[in-house]
């Protein structure tokens, strides 16, 4: 596990706290105002220029698997200066093994550089594959926390699993 600060709880009073996410189907959504219900941070949500489908197969099986393959990572609506925050929690659906691509040109455009990024993933059977380590191989200067993985938009036990991650990665 990655920690904050080996062992030390970091207090996120004294930090600037984001909370970035990108959603499709709303999941990644619910997750996120969960999470800003305990941390209190600022929410900006991750668009793309050019919506996704509303249909599930032609979303999933076609532009995503194609982005997917080809490594293209489609324009943002508006991209959040993120220089004024320590703490950026960066919340993405697992697509095809990794996060979903609007969530990695999110970390292309932005620095990083002292910033803590703390992932959390949502998903639909597959788990959280590698995406943490995806997002350190794309924001290298940032220190890359333990993620939060939660399937669809989680359970009656979704709050507590949320505190008990915060706390196990000394955020709480």
């Amino acid at each position: 596990m990655i920690y904050a600060n080996k062992g030390e709880k970091m207090s996120l009073a004294d930090r600037k706290v984001l909370i970035a996410y990108f959603s499709w189907s709303g999941n990644t959504k619910y997750i996120a105002e969960k999470i800003n219900t305990k941390v209190r941070g600022d929410i900006f949500r991750i668009e793309t220029k050019i919506p996704y489908p509303t249909d599930y197969n032609e979303t999933a099986y076609g532009i995503a698997k194609k982005q997917h393959d080809e490594n293209i990572h489609p324009e943002i609506k508006d991209n959040c200066d993120i220089s004024n925050y320590d703490v950026i929690f960066v919340g993405t659906p697992a697509w095809w093994y990794t996060m979903a691509p609007p969530v990695m040109t999110f970390l292309e455009n932005n620095n990083f550089e002292g910033k803590i990024i703390v992932p959390f993933v949502t998903h639909g059977g597959g788990g959280g594959y590698n995406i943490a380590d995806d997002m350190k191989e794309l924001a290298k200067t940032a220190t890359v926390l333990t993620p939060l993985i939660v399937y669809g938009k989680g359970n009656l036990n979704t709050d507590k699993e949320i505190d008990n991650w915060l706390k196990d990665i000394n955020l709480k």
